[in-house]
């Protein structure tokens, strides 16, 4: 006896954008429900039934998902009552691909198949899922498309002068999407402006001005809650005083623009601001300069004791940074033991944690008690923090400033421990403080410990923490490239500019197994080329890796269980 197919619940979902003729007695909502009831009826030998639920939006655009019958279907499929999703038109569900795109993914999050009666569109079958990676590989495209449209606009409104939104400085409220001067505050830019010239410090401006009552810009969202009209802090005075906007001019990618507003800073009142900005640094010189590039130089030693020595090597007229084993550079041709670390991972995750701590009172603390005086204490968090922006700005002495209070750098295979002179540093905190060489123990020793690890992803070497890279989000140019050499592939077959997989590697000049094998990734899961676009992906997830995992399953899942876990 043959097995009974399992019961699957269809829903079917209607929709017209006016509410001409729904008055009538048969109309096209009915219409479409018939057919897609006759076709559920057709699928009966498959477990096909239809629920006994009406899910009709009569009178709602396909433009937008707020329509109250498909919110009512989104409900029940999560309540798991719903099984297949049929329409008579895929433009009933939507006719937005963005829309369509976060549809999918919800009917794939719920495992919930779509299907449309009149295009032979059914993604319970592997060629409806096949024709659904088709159709979102054109709408990850329609998304860069409109994304270069959205910036390509802002670019030219912005060299025309045209201020294109965001939170609303300080001295001006906007009037039809256009800057208009505020007077009152208008006078507290140009008194921020005269007091900095004045007193000649950020620090002791912010001071000035929490004494004197002057707070920031106050701001109403659209949902009516308030923010602003608190303290003006250092970053923000920082940001107000150098600010171009205030000139009239509108700063856009490192070029100015006359802008459309009108300016509330006299021109020698604003220079004057900027050349004392300028004398006091870091400038834009001071930021690039970078005065050593090995600004743990003599600090770092491996697991073995040895110390790793700053080198470097350039590639296509760039410079890569290392920290390299002694033992490896004095035999590097006999593959001696040792470490070869890359130089920004490993200065940015041990200045960072040095900042951290320098930036904590509670650890302050702590190390107070070893020899400094309580009283002392105020002046050493101001002390500390200024030390900890020099660190975290690695200036050109940030070098001779971590060698007077870190003792050493250990690397370890599994973690970093970087070891605080405690007394050297408060030494260098505390005004007055006794030269440590007094002290019976001249060294107090304290070890801030980092859990990490140096991998091998394709042919470079990060340090991972937590999971993640210490790098910034960075945009692998090659797997953007062999994306889009697959799609191109893809789009030449699909469209008959190519006859066969075969004509597609004679003119790629590879072979054939080659494309075939790459050209699955024109079917990539859309939240897996969103990582890769943005450069979130994973640190594992390298060319090498794709060339590995070539051809793809057709499954998303089976595609983020390979690539993104």
């Amino acid at each position: 006896m043959a097995e009974r197919p399992k019961i699957r619940r269809c829903a079917i979902y209607t929709r017209k954008s006016s509410e001409e003729g729904l008055d009538q007695a048969y109309n096209s909502l009915d219409a479409q429900r018939d057919a897609c009831a006759a076709y559920i009826v057709s699928q009966k030998h498959e477990g096909w039934v239809l629920v006994d639920k009406y899910y009709d939006d009569g009178g709602f655009s396909g433009g937008s998902l707020e329509r109250p019958a498909l919110k009512s279907l989104f409900a029940d499929l999560t309540n798991g009552t719903v099984d297949i999703i049929v329409v008579y038109k895929i433009d009933r569900l939507t006719r937005s691909l963005a829309d369509f795109a976060k549809l999918t993914e919800l009917f794939d999050k719920h495992e919930i198949s779509f299907v449309a009666v009149t295009q032979q569109f059914n993604t319970s079958t592997s060629m409806g899922r096949l024709t659904l990676n088709v159709l979102l590989s054109f709408v990850q495209f329609e998304r860069e498309v409109t994304g270069e449209r959205i910036r390509d606009k802002i670019a030219a409104s912005k060299r025309r002068g045209m201020w294109m939104g965001g939170r609303t400085p300080i001295g001006y409220d906007v009037k039809d999407k256009k800057l208009i001067i505020n007077g009152q505050e208008a006078e507290t830019v140009t008194h921020i402006f005269k007091r900095y010239l004045e007193l000649k410090s950020v620090k002791l401006l912010q001071a000035d001005l929490e004494r004197s009552g002057i707070r920031s810009k106050p701001h109403i969202t659209k949902d009516g809650k308030s923010y602003g009209a608190c303290v003006i802090y250092r970053g923000a005075l920082s940001h107000i005083i150098a600010n171009q906007i205030y000139r009239g001019v509108i700063a856009f990618k490192g070029e100015l623009y006359r802008g459309e507003h009108e300016r509330i800073v006299p021109e020698d009142l604003f220079q004057s601001v900027q050349d004392l900005l300028e004398a006091q640094g870091p400038g834009e010189s001071a930021k690039n300069k970078l005065a050593s590039p090995s600004i743990l130089k003599g600090l770092v030693l491996d697991g073995s004791g040895n110390r790793l020595q700053p080198t470097h090597s350039t590639k296509h007229g760039r410079r890569f940074h290392y920290y390299v084993s002694a033992p490896k550079i004095r035999d590097a041709k006999a593959n001696a033991e040792g470490l070869r670390i890359p130089a920004f991972d490993l200065e940015r995750i041990v200045t960072k944690t040095i900042v951290k701590k320098l930036c904590d009172q509670n650890w302050l603390s702590t190390i107070t008690d070893v020899q400094a005086d309580v009283a002392a204490f105020p002046h050493m968090i101001n002390a500390a923090s200024a030390l900890a922006n020099e660190v975290e700005q690695q200036s050109a002495v940030c070098t001779s400033i971590l060698n007077k209070f870190v003792k050493r750098i250990e690397v370890g295979k599994k973690a970093i421990k970087v070891l605080i002179d405690t007394i050297a540093l408060l030494h260098h905190l505390v005004p007055n403080a006794p030269d440590p060489s007094q002290f019976e123990t001249q060294e107090q020793i304290v070890e801030l410990s980092i859990t990490g690890e140096f991998l091998r992803c394709g042919k470079q070497v990060h340090l991972v923490i937590g999971g993640k890279s210490e790098n910034d989000a960075t945009i692998d140019e090659r797997l953007i490239r062999e994306i889009v050499q697959a799609r191109k592939w893809f789009g030449d077959l699909a469209t008959g500019r190519a006859s066969s997989i075969a004509e597609l590697a004679r003119r790629s000049s590879c072979d054939t197994a080659h494309v075939s094998r790459r050209m699955s990734l024109a079917f990539l899961a859309p939240d897996i080329i969103s990582h890769i676009a943005s450069g979130t992906q994973p640190i594992r997830l390298t060319p090498e890796r794709l060339k590995q995992v070539c051809p793809l399953p057709v499954s998303w899942d089976d595609q983020r269980a390979l690539l993104l876990s």
